[in-house]
Parts: C-alpha cells; structure tokens; sequence
C-alpha cells in the first residue's frame, strides 16, 4: 500500500467517528484563490502571512515553501533536500514532508520529518538563500505544528507520534516542553496545530478532538487544560480576536468550525465551500485562507479566501 493511501485509510477511520450535532451557520462567499497541483506534491499544510497581501504555505508532499501572491500567483521560495538514506520512512505517513511554518521578517522555520535523523527537525532559511538544519528532532517522531513566542524567541514544536512538545531556543538547543497526557494520540494523531496567543501556547490533538492551552512561563508550563471539545480530526486553527474563539480546519470532516470562548463548534465551511481536507487557519484581520491539502479527497488541493464569519 502507497504513502497515500496509508494516510487516507488511517484519516477515513477517525472521519467515521464524526461529531454529531455541530451546528451549522452561513458565512460570506468563499472563493478559492489558488488551485495546486496534487501529482506535484502542492499539498498545503501550513500558512502564514506576509508582506503584501501574501501569504506562505508549505507545500506537504513537495518539501517546499512557497509564496501565495494576493493574484494567485505560486513562487517556490525554498525546496528542502531529499532523504539522504532513501530507506527511511516517516513516522504515521509514510512520506517524507513538510509541516509547521513560522515566518520572521526574512527568515523562515519550517518542520521537516523524514524518518531519518539526518533531516528530522526544525530547518531555516532566509529569503533568497539555502536550507539549512536549525534543531534536531527525534528521527521517530512526526513534528507537525511549530509557533514561536516572540518574547523570548522560543519555538514550540509539537509532535503528533510521539505526543509531546518541544521547546527550541534561539540557538537551536532542543528540550522536551511537554509530555502531558492530554497530547497523545488515542490510535492515529495527537497533538497537532499550535499557536502563541496571550502569552500561552495553544495546541490541538486531531485524535481526541480538542484544543488545549498552557503557560509558556512559571511553574505551570508544559501543564496543559483543555478549553474546547468535540472538534473530531482538527488540524491547526487560528484566533479570531483577543479571547479565545477560533477557526479551526477539521480535515477529516472537511469543515472549518468556528469554536471555542465557551461556545459549542458551529460549522461555517464546508466542501460546498471548495474544501478538500483544510488543514490549518489563518485570521487576517477580517480576512480567512483555509488550505485544503486534498489528502484523502485526492482531488483540488487549494487555498480558499473568505470574510470573517459573524460570532
């Protein structure tokens, strides 16, 4: 069986578990900005803005980052290295790919797993210039969501196999942040997405449909409480103001729900919306991207663009 369909299997089983009774709410028209194109590896992942109007994706199955123009136009902007030992297999998938994505400024940190510890880890480019590796990251384990505190420089990688954090300094020296129970997987993913937002790190873990957080500080760091349930296979999210709603990609589902603050999942996209497996989130300031990686539909990986919907 293929890298692909080991995926879709796996990410069909946790679909069959659907939440029921997600309530259902109109948004603004959605419309998809860019069409990608799957046989090349155009799977995206992650996203993040830029400058312009623009925005950045990792390219999941390319090994590649790249620049979404506010046009559509697609501008590769860094393609990792293959596997040096052409046996190695990655952790879950099977394939090697890229995941999490921080931007600062001109300099990018990307998540690269491979299954061999020659690449495993966190890499680094800056804008016009070559990979390099940053940090290393365990060869068995799937590092999949990174955010960075800009206080401090830390970036947070989270690990869907192996069910924790990792904290990485600014000089690439790698810890384990976390190894809460509430980050592992019950058979497939878990901990996933992750972001910075209010001086706490928030992640998702896609097997246990839930959004967790905890201080980056003090003595309760690394301790994490669940703040939002029943959200089955989500992938990474995104704020929507100062509190604590989000937009969250269930990529199983292949909705985006709008959760969180208290308030039970309403559904605000779907595939009627043009969605094929949204795998993350990005708010910018009234504006929504969604990427669709098209892992399981196998069909139209793309970025949707809508309005914030209504709260």
């Amino acid at each position: 069986m293929n890298a692909k369909k080991i995926l879709a299997a796996a990410v069909l089983s946790i679909a069959a578990a659907a939440t029921p009774g997600v309530a259902t709410a109109a948004v603004p028209t959605a419309s998809v900005l860019v069409h990608f194109d799957l046989a090349a590896g155009q799977m995206p992942e992650n996203v993040v803005p830029d400058r312009d109007g623009s925005v950045d994706v990792t390219f999941a199955g390319a090994r590649q980052v790249a620049r979404i123009g506010a046009d559509g136009r697609v501008r590769v902007l860094a393609t990792l290295p293959a596997p040096a030992d052409p046996a190695a297999v990655t952790p879950l998938l099977g394939f090697p790919l890229t995941t999490g994505l921080v931007r600062v400024g001109r300099t990018f940190y990307v998540l690269y797993a491979t299954g061999s510890a020659a690449e495993t880890g966190v890499w680094t480019f800056t804008e016009g210039g070559t990979p390099r590796k940053f940090a290393d990251l365990p060869a068995d384990g799937l590092p999949n969501g990174l955010a960075r505190d800009a206080d401090t420089g830390t970036l947070y990688a989270t690990d869907s196999a192996k069910g924790v954090v990792y904290a990485v300094t600014p000089h690439g020296r790698t810890r384990v942040f976390s190894a809460d129970p509430a980050l592992t997987s019950t058979g497939f993913f878990g901990v996933n997405g992750a972001k910075i937002h209010n001086g706490r790190l928030y992640v998702s873990n896609l097997d246990r449909g839930t959004v967790l957080r905890t201080p980056v500080g003090g003595r309760q760091a690394g301790v994490f409480t669940t703040v939002a349930t029943g959200l089955t296979g989500i992938d990474d999210f995104d704020f929507v103001g100062d509190g604590e709603t989000f937009l969250a990609g269930l990529v199983t589902q292949n909705t985006v729900v709008l959760a969180g603050g208290g308030r039970a999942p309403r559904t605000v996209l779907t595939e009627a919306d043009g969605l094929s497996n949204p795998t993350s989130v990005l708010v910018r300031g009234g504006t929504v991207y969604v990427p669709s990686a098209a892992y399981t539909t196998q069909h139209d990986p793309n970025l949707l663009v809508t309005r914030l919907p209504r709260r």
